[in-house]
């Protein structure tokens, strides 16, 4: 029952008056156990009844309900998520570059985003930090990270539960839980298996869009060897199936496609349009499914020595990842294809000797392994906290997007054909339309080797001045980052002319490349990577200051500078080499520097390049409050953030897939956010969550020197975003009780991409959900067990919202992937 969040009168002064007050919030945000009201961060904690209440089984489903923070799906992998906070996230994945979101499991950095949209057995607290966290996280959370904290063992007691949930769409989930005592250990097992359709059917050959089935397995140990030492040992194991969602075509392709022009009107033509979101759609081949695997183990020491305590956190995991996407116009037309399923053709013969291309589907495998080693205690009669530490990261990971396979196919437009040209060349041939066709294959490796070490501490000093009501805090890391980086690609473009059966190699077009280009006909030419390397060393040291001031007990304000930086990396999708390029032992070198890119840009910079850490620095002044007999709860802050040498990544003029990521210059983020909860009542609380955010590129230098920021944006950035609930006791029985819970989630517009130009066309519009959850709980079962009913329904209005856009296929200006339309369950939950 929600209201349980409610604690009942304790014998206490400040709530003897009311006999209820709000229940005290534990978070460990600064790696200790505190309350949420002495932690001086903008932090939103989701407790076990609240994930229940809100209906969140893993990060995917927090999106929409905690201000500044926006999350969404990968377009071409479900599996991955986008996360941003306060503007700052990644738009794209590559195992290149990492996200500026730090994603923690019980203090274990997890450093993909591929995998975490899976769901998570057994969570008992995620807790969402704003901001730079860079003393106490480090790396890569110069946007904030989130702590997903699993319910340890109990080594005192057997207890049991079991979740079933069943939906429309024909949703099933179950989820068993056994926690066992055995003397000084207590060991949990937990299993989940899960399975949805999607809502968009696809009617063409394979899966359905959306469909998805998840299979889970938890092993948690709890050992207390002694009254001093303790060790926690977990071993998880996912298998995430499911079928990506396909891109919608909203605006039929009008705008110059560049590379992709000579097909825009016929691709165009051959595919479906509709700003409403259709209920079905068409692959021109079957739709494969995709699979996440994950495995990890984790084991934490913890020893106790008088005022000091000694952690240790080490961890190993593994991530498989194939994912399937297509990203054709929807109606399934065999002759205009964007996906890397089988092909066969003349360009397949003259490239390969064989008949057909084969089917592949991209994979990433990736092992990392961490250690941390923690010491906090107090000093001078607990006049001064501290914690410090060491850090070590390893990171080993493959992208594997090979053997060559088809990537893109079309029949070329009529309306721009120059066929008499074409048939002068080819020797007085007479071609008419439907005569000449495009095929673009593709062959990828990239491979990466990632280390990372740091030292940290933080400490807060209590002096004996005004009353000790101040707390002063200070922070420190020292960081070294190595990143290795080798990548190997083919790209391979053909004319395929199918009155002669044949197939023109765009690298050896001799003459004709001149005469097509002359007659507004552009293609995309060949390019290889063979072997081009990359390394780059980044180190780094981050500061905080914190002041805090009890203003009374249940009052206190603070003000803190913090600094935190994102390492660099490599952008797979750049088109050029660099200046350095191949790997050691390679025979030869060079470069390709001077050439322009497909933008027709002299960048004078590649891949091996890489591109350099951004940082920021982040000044911000809050209030944590409790007031009327510890009835209402007001926290809010206002921030300012400084970036410097920030990351952009765009995608390139003219071009389907090729992007440039560059150190663009400057941005400045400002904004408020408050967290505000009310109990009205004992049976009445009442919960609003806003944030308003104003982020601007306040410098951004091409390479002619010249300040373009204006024609940049800040990708998933919402002006404003709120949440509003609440949480009302409809009855009580001697057998039970029932709750009500209503909530209103408004996210405002926000951009789908870096630069302006392209913003009218890749915005995604604001959009409320309306959710609800009538529960029955504490129902008795027998002596010893008791029942829980909930009864839930998300986007109740069924409201039609998009949740990322792109602009760059060649059939469309605007092509969208939908949110969830309404949804509804039941789930029964047993336990004792």
């Amino acid at each position: 029952m929600a209201v349980s969040q409610v604690v009942q009168a304790q014998q206490t002064t400040e709530n003897a008056r009311t006999g209820y007050a709000l229940e005290e919030v534990i978070v460990t945000a600064q790696k200790k156990a505190e309350s949420l009201q002495d932690t001086p961060i903008s932090l939103t904690a989701f407790g076990e009844e609240r994930l229940e209440v809100d209906g969140i089984n893993n990060l995917n489903d927090i999106g929409s309900k905690v201000p500044s923070l926006t999350i969404e799906p990968f377009p071409i992998n479900n599996a991955t998520l986008r996360i941003f906070i306060r503007g700052i996230g990644i738009a794209d994945v590559q195992v290149t570059q990492d996200p500026p979101v730090g994603i923690y499991v019980d203090g274990v950095y997890i450093a993909r985003s591929t995998g975490t949209a899976l769901d998570v057995a057994e969570l008992q607290r995620i807790e969402v930090l704003r901001g730079p966290q860079g003393t106490l996280y480090g790396r890569n959370t110069t946007g904030g990270a989130i702590n997903l904290i699993t319910k340890r063992p109990n080594t005192e007691e057997f207890e049991f539960k079991q979740k079933f949930s069943v939906g429309n769409r024909n949703l099933f989930s179950s989820k068993t839980t056994a926690n066992i005592p055995l003397g000084d250990m207590g060991v949990k097992l937990s299993y989940l298996t899960s399975q949805v359709d999607g809502f968009i059917e696809n009617t063409g050959g394979g899966g359905d869009f959306g469909d998805r089935e998840v299979q889970g397995l938890r092993l948690d140990l709890r050992w207390d060897i002694s009254d001093s030492l303790t060790l926690d040992y977990a071993y998880d194991k996912s298998d995430f199936g499911y079928y990506n969602s396909m891109y919608q075509s909203i605006n039929p392709g009008v705008l110059n496609k560049g590379q992709a022009e000579p097909v825009r009107s016929y691709a165009s033509a051959h595919s479906k349009h509709s700003s409403s979101r259709f209920s079905s759609m068409a692959t021109s081949t079957p739709m494969q499914e995709s699979i996440t695997e994950i495995e990890g183990h984790a084991l934490i020491l913890t020893k106790n020595f008088n005022d000091i305590e000694f952690k240790y956190i080490g961890a190993y995991r593994e991530l498989f990842d194939a994912s399937y996407a297509d990203l054709g116009g929807g109606l399934g037309d065999p002759t205009y294809r964007v996906d890397s399923n089988v092909y066969c053709g003349p360009a397949v013969q003259a490239q390969t000797g064989e008949e057909c291309l084969p089917l592949v589907v991209p994979e990433i495998s990736q092992e990392q392994w961490s250690h941390e080693f923690q010491m906090s205690g107090s000093l001078f009669e607990n006049s001064l906290d501290y914690i410090v530490g060491m850090y070590y990261f390893q990171e080993d990971a493959t992208e594997d997007n090979a053997p060559m396979h088809h990537q893109f196919s079309s029949q070329v437009s009529d309306d721009v054909i120059p066929i008499p040209v074409l048939g002068q060349l080819l020797g007085g041939v007479l071609l008419g339309a439907g005569d000449v066709g495009i095929v673009n294959m593709l062959s990828q490796r990239y491979d990466i080797s990632n280390e990372a070490k740091a030292v940290f501490g933080q400490f807060t000093w209590t002096p004996d001045w005004l009353d000790k009501r101040l707390h002063l805090t200070f922070g420190a890391r020292y960081s070294e980052d190595t990143r290795e980086a080798l990548k190997n690609q083919t790209d391979k473009t053909y004319l395929e002319i199918k009155t002669l059966n044949q197939a023109i190699d765009m690298e050896n077009l001799g003459a004709l490349s001149p005469v097509l280009a002359q007659a507004g006909f552009l293609l995309p030419g060949d390019r290889s990577f063979d072997n081009i390397y990359g390394e780059n060393e980044y180190t780094d040291s981050s500061f905080s200051f914190i002041a805090e001031y009890d203003l009374t007990d249940d009052i206190n304000v603070y003000g803190k500078l913090i600094q935190a930086y994102k390492s660099g990396g490599f952008n797979t999708r750049d088109p050029q080499r660099g200046s350095t390029g191949f790997a050691p032992g390679t025979p030869g070198k060079g470069d390709d520097t001077a050439e322009a890119a497909s933008d027709g840009t002299v960048y004078g910079l590649g891949f091996a390049d890489g591109f350099a850490p951004e940082y920021v620095d982040s000044l911000e002044f809050g209030i944590k409050s409790e007031l009327m007999d510890r009835r209402l709860r007001i926290n809010a802050n206002v921030f300012f953030s400084d970036y410097q040498d920030i990351q952009l990544n765009q995608i390139l003029t003219g071009s389907v897939a090729d992007t440039k990521v560059t150190n663009a210059g400057k941005a400045e983020m400002k904004g408020f956010e408050t967290d505000i909860t009310f109990l009205v009542s004992q049976n009445i609380m009442f919960m609003l969550n806003y944030a308003f955010l104003d982020a601007e590129v306040t410098e951004a230098i091409n390479k002619q020197g010249v300040d373009v920021a204006d024609s940049y944006v800040f990708f998933s950035a919402p002006e404003h975003s709120y949440t509003a609930s609440v949480d009302v006791g409809l009855a009580q029985w001697n057998w039970g009780s029932m709750s009500l819970n209503v909530s209103y989630n408004f996210m405002d517009e926000r951009n789908g991409g870096v630069r302006s130009f392209n913003a009218v066309n890749t915005y995604i519009s604001a959009y409320d959900l309306v959710n609800a959850r009538l529960s029955l709980s504490e129902i008795q079962v027998g002596r010893f067990g008791h029942m829980n009913i909930g009864l839930w329904g998300k986007n109740l209005a069924d409201e039609e919202y998009e949740i990322t856009a792109v602009d760059n296929l060649p059939h469309s200006d605007r092509t969208v992937i939908w949110g969830e339309p309404r949804t509804y369950g039941l789930d029964i939950i047993y336990e004792f």
